[in-house]
């Protein structure tokens, strides 16, 4: 019999308290357990029908949901059999490429694909991933192994205490600080290994060919290695990207810094935007005992926008400004 029979007869003068308390026989017990039983299995049916066609929460912003970059254009500094440009320079250069930024066309080469320590100049990689997995209204807590950096630094960060990410980047940048990549590897991976292998995955992603990063600042040169081919492309991810590209091309800044005085002041290294060269406007230096002296920079001038790198250069500036001045000149890029 089912509820509603035992309902029926306990009469109209009968409290539903009583009913509710009315002790059951046996085979009624299993039969009652056995209606709850399909009830709550229909009702788990239904529910997971409508999570498979219902409509779909998206879910919260992580790494592993982030989409795929876009691609590098198609042939981006495909080396040619011929360049354009024949430079000789007075001091050494190791390796190096002058190249069209939009598309990519070699002009000048020199040992484009040999595989060598690229120092700093694995901040721009830093820099893509952040700007990739942040935004820039974020904020970094300064932990204790970014205090504890060495090499290069902004210096005076703040242990324990949050700092704007913006301030971060441009302390990465321009001055190249080992404790802003240090800050804000942590802060979008929690850990340095796991943002590197993020910088590794983004450069089988980019189809870099000679790169793989072993540091998140490029202090360490065993296992940190890259070949101007690489570094091209690199920068060409950079320059695409809007608060990347202005803060490359930013000669010093005044950021808010939580610590006395209120301020930190931010120079670029790079010698270009020292030199006001014109049309100057980024990337990055570089330099370990084992990488040298390395510079990736670029300019605009008119209608052509040329990219520069250069890889145990023993005169960067110079050897620069020959190469672009030679690239502006020519009649077709």
């Amino acid at each position: 019999m089912t509820d509603l029979g035992v309902l029926q007869q306990t009469g109209a003068g009968r409290s539903a308290h009583a009913v509710g308390t009315r002790r059951l026989r046996p085979w009624r017990a299993g039969a009652h357990v056995l209606v709850v039983l399909v009830l709550a299995a229909a009702a788990l049916l239904v529910l997971m029908t409508s999570v498979a066609t219902g409509p779909k929460v998206r879910p919260a912003q992580s790494i592993a949901a982030r989409p795929a970059p876009p691609p590098v254009p198609p042939g981006y500094a495909q080396l040619p059999a011929a360049t354009q440009i024949n430079a000789k320079f007075k001091l050494p250069v190791t390796s190096g490429l002058l190249f069209d930024v939009r598309t990519g066309r070699v002009l000048w080469r020199r040992a484009a694909l040999r595989v060598v320590p690229m120092a700093s100049l694995t901040k721009m990689m830093t820099a893509l991933i952040v700007v990739s997995h942040t935004r820039p209204s974020a904020r970094v807590r300064i932990t204790r192994a970014a205090v504890n950096y060495s090499g290069s630094g902004v210096g005076n960060l703040p242990f324990g205490k949050k700092i704007s990410l913006m301030t971060l980047l441009y302390g990465l940048m321009l001055p190249s600080g080992n404790d802003a990549a240090i800050a804000l590897a942590q802060h979008v991976a929690r850990t340095e290994p796991r943002f590197i292998g993020m910088m590794n995955a983004r450069a089988r992603e980019m189809h870099l060919r000679c790169t793989h990063f072993d540091t998140v600042s490029g202090i360490v040169d065993q296992g940190n290695h890259s070949c101007a081919v690489d570094l091209a492309i690199m920068a060409h991810e950079v320059l695409k990207q809007p608060l990347l590209a202005k803060i490359v091309a930013t000669r010093n800044i005044v950021r808010p810094m939580p610590v006395k005085g209120g301020k930190v002041y931010l120079f670029n290294n790079n010698p270009l935007l020292e030199l006001h060269y014109r049309g100057a406007d980024g990337v990055k230096t570089g330099y370990t005992q084992a990488a040298g002296s390395c510079l990736v920079a670029s300019a605009r001038r008119g209608h052509k926008w040329l990219g520069v790198v250069l890889l145990h250069s023993d005169d960067p500036p110079d050897q620069a400004k020959q190469l672009l001045n030679a690239g502006f000149r020519a009649p077709r890029v």
